[in-house]
């Protein structure tokens, strides 16, 4: 009997759970695919600010904008697995990105072990306040009398497709502005560089109550009771399956060894049930949900078919 050979494999069995126990010994990397100061930035802080507080370790976050949040993602797909490196992830990064781009330097599907859903926000349909229309169905009109002439701003695929889905539902024309980052997007549409812009409350809520843009509707199936007075935008157009939402959670490199993969949902749940973090975002409609990483799993293939479908009804082109 090899008594070595037996002894290693003794070792290795145990040294996986030891390395999880010992986890984390040293700060954790969290990458936000998206600029300062968007949504994913500020609830994607938050979350790592009360998990540092769980685990013991900071969780320092870095952002890594661009390509719609595929430049933060490719670097945590291409990660050690250890669980040093997260990402915080949206229905961008790990739904939609695949059928908007004709290629990805990684496969979606497969390259993220799922952590936890942290919650979702609506989107804000606004435009600039010079636009000589007062409701959606006004500004339809207008895109209907003059086709390509309403311009809408984009920065991330939320902001992209609910546009794209919206002129298509509506059966109108509107000409697409791409930007590197929200904030940038929200300064043009201010400015009047260009007329409409449907973002997160995050970037939204600020400027509508500041009288600085006016906001004609919510992406959701119901009203928000962060602006109750903005009808969804099936009530404004009289439809009924419009919903596009944004959406945010946490992910890992693939093979992340389960032990972490627990610990890390443990602490982003504890962080959702944080009261003064669910009262601090409640002001721009967003929602917790806690929950498992198999049920993380199970939305993002959801997600993933929703968006597909909706990119491919808007005819939308993957660049």
């Amino acid at each position: 009997m090899d008594f070595k050979k037996i002894a290693g494999v003794m070792l290795l069995g145990v040294a996986l759970p030891i390395f999880a126990q010992s986890y984390p010994n040293k700060p954790i990397k969290a990458i936000v695919p998206f600029a300062p100061g968007s949504a994913t930035d500020q609830i994607g802080r938050a979350f790592a600010s009360k998990m540092s507080d769980v685990l013991g370790q900071p969780i320092i976050v870095e952002n890594k904008a661009g390509v719609n949040g595929m430049l933060g993602a490719d670097a945590v797909a291409k990660s050690a697995a250890d669980g040093y490196t997260l990402l915080i992830g949206t229905n961008s990064t790990n739904a939609a990105l695949k059928s908007l781009m004709k290629k990805l330097p990684y496969d979606q599907d497969i390259a993220f072990a799922p952590l936890g859903y942290l919650g979702s926000v609506p989107l804000v349909v606004a435009i600039n306040n010079d636009v000589p229309v007062k409701t959606l169905r006004d500004l339809v009109n207008l895109a209907k009398s003059k086709p390509g002439h309403v311009t809408f701003a984009s920065a991330s695929t939320s902001q992209l497709v609910s546009s794209e889905v919206l002129a298509n539902m509506a059966g109108i024309e509107m000409t697409s502005v791409p930007y590197k980052s929200g904030p940038a997007a929200m300064t043009d549409l201010i400015g009047g560089q260009v007329m409409l812009f449907t973002a997160d409350f995050a970037v939204m809520l600020p400027q509508v109550n500041a009288g600085k843009i006016r906001g004609l509707a919510v992406t959701s199936m119901k009203r928000s009771s962060a602006i109750p007075e903005l009808p969804t935008v099936n009530e404004a157009l009289g439809l009924k399956d419009y919903e596009m939402i944004a959406y945010f959670a946490m992910f890992a490199p693939a093979g992340t060894p389960s032990e972490i993969v627990t610990k890390l949902n443990q602490a982003i749940n504890v962080a959702a049930q944080s009261k003064d973090l669910q009262e601090k975002f409640s002001q721009i409609g967003f929602v917790v949900e806690p929950g498992t990483p198999e049920a993380l799993g199970r939305r993002t293939q959801l997600e993933s078919a929703k968006w597909a479908k909706a990119i491919r009804d808007a005819k939308i082109e993957p660049q």
